[in-house]
Parts: structure tokens; C-alpha cells; sequence
């Protein structure tokens, strides 16, 4: 199989053999790829400096077995690096597509919201708000679709001044303050807010601990490395 020109991200990649590298790569048309870059780490290579997480490329590769072969990469912008905040949520959601996402399975509307993510996190807006739309994307796309419009085992719709407990794999359950679980509980306005991807500055708390329990539970043992930096 050979690929020409397919718009992609750089997730990870670690030195192999003397100058070359072992990248893993987020394709809008083939998901997660396995990739070798011969000689990319040379002083002469014209990838040199090239292969970095959160910048668009286009990708070249051929491919026969588990990892194909890199064979032409074009820088289609070159955003500022990313420092601080901006560069510890994108370091996140890198692990998060390497442990949610299986190798040649596209996710391409998946693909679309994290383009818009690293996008946000190089003009220095502020990171949250898409953070938390691109997991709903992540957990929806993987066949975790989150329920945020009515309650679990009824059409009762949310109501945006009731408070719920999200329960994973079932949905949002009518509780109240102060039964034992209050920790946990999110407001129905910040259900809706989640699901109509309008989310202000009052939601973010909330919303940051029923991501985290969400992805928590979806990934069982596997404990993310990011989260100890920052999220």
C-alpha cells in the first residue's frame, strides 16, 4: 500500500537504530499509523526538526506489514511551540489517541476535531473548552457516545437546574446534593452545555471531573502520564 500526501499529526516519536525514528502518527484517512522515518535524526536529513507533535503535515508512507515506511513529509504550517498549559493539554490528548485508538482504524471526523484543537492551542486561546469537546469526540468516535440529553432508562429530558450522576456506559441519574456521591455530580447546565459544545468559563470544573471519571473507567489499569504534569 502506498500513501501520498495524507493530512497528519505527529503523536509520539522515539530515536531507532543509529539516526532514524519510530513515529506514531494521527491520519485523517488512516488513523493511527506505525511509521519509520530512515535517517530523520541525520544532519542532513530534510525532515530534520520537521517531525513534531501538534504541527500539520502532509504524509507520504508505503506500507506492507505493521510499519510502514515515511517517504515524503510536507510542513503544511509551522505554529509557535507550545509552552505551558497549551503544551501539557496537547501532550494529553497525544496519550489519549495512543491508548483509545487501534492502528489503521480512520476516525477522520475524530481527525477534524483534533486539527481543531491544535489549532486552538497555537493561537493561545484557551485550551479548555475544546479539550473537553475533543474527549466527547474521542469517547464518541472509540463507541463510548456520551448520553446528554435525557436521563438513563427515561425520556425525561435534563433539566439545567437539577444536578445528576453520570453513570458510565448508562448515563445522567437524578440525584441531590448531599446523598453520599455529591463529589461526583454535575449540573444539568453543564450536561447541556457539554452537548451543544457552547461552554463557558462556570462549566470547566465540572466538566474536567466527569471527563477524567469517564476516561478513567474507559481505560482501566492504564494510567495516563500526562495528567501527572498538569491535567
Amino acid at each position: 500500500m502506498r500513501v501520498s500526501l495524507d493530512p497528519a499529526y505527529i503523536l509520539h516519536s522515539r530515536s531507532f537504530r543509529e539516526s532514524s525514528l519510530l513515529l506514531e502518527a494521527f491520519s485523517r484517512t488512516h488513523g493511527r499509523v506505525g511509521l519509520v522515518a530512515r535517517g530523520a535524526r541525520g544532519s542532513r536529513s530534510k525532515w530534520k526538526n520537521m517531525l513534531q507533535p501538534f504541527r500539520p503535515l502532509l504524509l507520504s508512507w508505503s506500507q506492507r506489514g505493521e510499519l510502514g515506511t515515511l517517504s515524503g513529509a510536507d510542513q503544511v504550517a509551522s505554529p509557535p511551540m507550545l509552552a505551558g498549559e497549551a503544551l501539557f493539554c496537547g501532550l494529553y490528548a497525544n496519550e489519549l489517541l495512543m491508548n483509545f485508538m487501534h492502528r489503521s482504524d480512520p476516525h477522520p471526523l475524530l481527525f477534524e476535531h483534533y486539527n481543531q484543537l491544535a489549532t486552538e492551542l497555537a493561537t493561545g486561546g484557551s485550551p479548555q473548552p475544546c479539550l473537553r469537546l475533543f474527549e466527547k469526540a474521542l469517547l464518541q468516535s472509540c463507541g463510548f457516545g456520551l448520553q446528554l440529553d435525557h436521563e438513563h432508562d427515561s425520556e425525561q429530558a435534563i433539566d439545567a437546574a437539577s444536578w445528576y450522576l453520570y453513570v458510565p456506559e448508562e448515563g445522567p441519574r437524578r440525584s441531590e446534593p448531599g446523598s453520599g456521591q455529591s463529589a461526583d455530580l454535575i449540573s444539568g447546565e453543564a450536561l447541556l452545555a457539554l452537548k451543544s459544545g457552547e461552554i463557558g468559563e462556570r462549566h470547566l470544573k465540572e466538566l474536567k471531573t466527569l471527563m477524567r471519571r469517564l476516561i478513567a473507567f474507559y481505560l482501566g489499569d492504564r494510567k495516563l502520564k500526562s495528567q501527572s504534569l498538569f491535567y
